[in-house]
């Protein structure tokens, strides 16, 4: 693992939490999806987003377990990933349509239309910002890019080297509470991190041993209110939890099974998406 380099805390610091000795399963809920599930994304402490193999994006409530609404895709097809922005609208790429799109008031509105490239996974930033990660069509390159509205402001695709930051396939994105942004990089097997500017502090590759000792299988990722960085290890059925330096602090198990997509909420609850039963687990690890 490479040496981190300290990334200096945006804003006020919140309460320190600590996290539990065991963290405890709080309410399952069934998103129906027949096939697969993929993603959650909070819109409150109360609803979150789902979506899966499926042209259908739906939000639930929490509480109730119950089905809110759904949206379909304009195109038709599946949604590569879906966020939730600073005003709580509901953005998510669309990979075979080359797209990034917000749904406001249940009206889909294309935000990015990309040439030669295909958008997988985004993040809406503290800042208001997009950020994206997309592939090349001949699935060689893979690069971060952000956007303020459909306006590119930034693109982080090379180390200080030149050599690439990310593999083909880089599934997750968020930005942590110090403004790093993280990215789950399921080919290279590592949790790559750069600071606001897009320099490299380090790649994540896993504690050993892990629970079930497979290869590290990064999905979804998150970040909480300690900066932690979660990412979802779908191969051995666990959370990994990581400091902002990349220091490894514990693993989430709780019985998972095939975990991909993840979210916070602001009490620090964790919702895992798990992909084969279709489930949502509210879980909470810290106190």
């Amino acid at each position: 693992m490479k040496t981190p380099q300290k990334s200096a805390e945006a804003g006020s610091s919140p309460p320190v939490k600590q996290l539990l000795d065991e963290p405890e399963t709080v309410t399952t809920i069934d998103t129906g999806y027949r096939i697969d599930l993929y993603n959650v994304a909070c819109l409150s402490d109360e609803e979150i987003w789902t979506s899966g193999h499926g042209s259908t994006m739906k939000l639930y409530s929490i509480n109730q377990r119950s089905l809110l609404k759904s949206i379909t895709t304009k195109s038709w097809l599946y949604p590569s990933d879906i966020a939730v922005t600073k005003s709580g609208d509901l953005v998510y790429t669309d990979y075979g349509d080359r797209t990034v799109n917000i749904v406001k008031n249940k009206k889909i509105e294309e935000v990015i239309r990309l040439q030669n490239w295909k958008p997988r996974s985004v993040c809406s930033t503290s800042s208001g910002d997009l950020l994206v990660t997309m592939e090349s069509d001949d699935y060689k390159q893979t690069k971060v890019v952000r956007y303020s509205g459909s306006t590119e402001k930034q693109t982080i695709q090379f180390d200080d080297q030149g050599k690439p930051l990310f593999s083909s396939s880089s599934y997750h994105i968020t930005e942590n509470r110090n403004l790093d942004i993280c990215v789950s990089d399921c080919v290279g097997r590592a949790v790559v991190v750069v600071n606001q500017a897009g320099n490299l502090r380090f790649r994540y590759t896993r504690h050993t041993p892990a629970t079930k000792n497979l290869p590290f299988s990064p999905r979804g990722i998150t970040t909480d209110s300690q900066s932690h960085i979660l990412t979802a290890d779908y191969n051995n059925a666990c959370v990994h939890i990581i400091d902002q330096d990349g220091q490894f602090l514990r693993y989430i198990e709780c019985g998972l099974r095939d975990p991909r997509g993840l979210c916070i909420d602001t009490n620090d609850n964790l919702f895992v998406a798990q992909q084969t039963n279709s489930l949502v687990k509210k879980i909470k690890y810290l106190q």
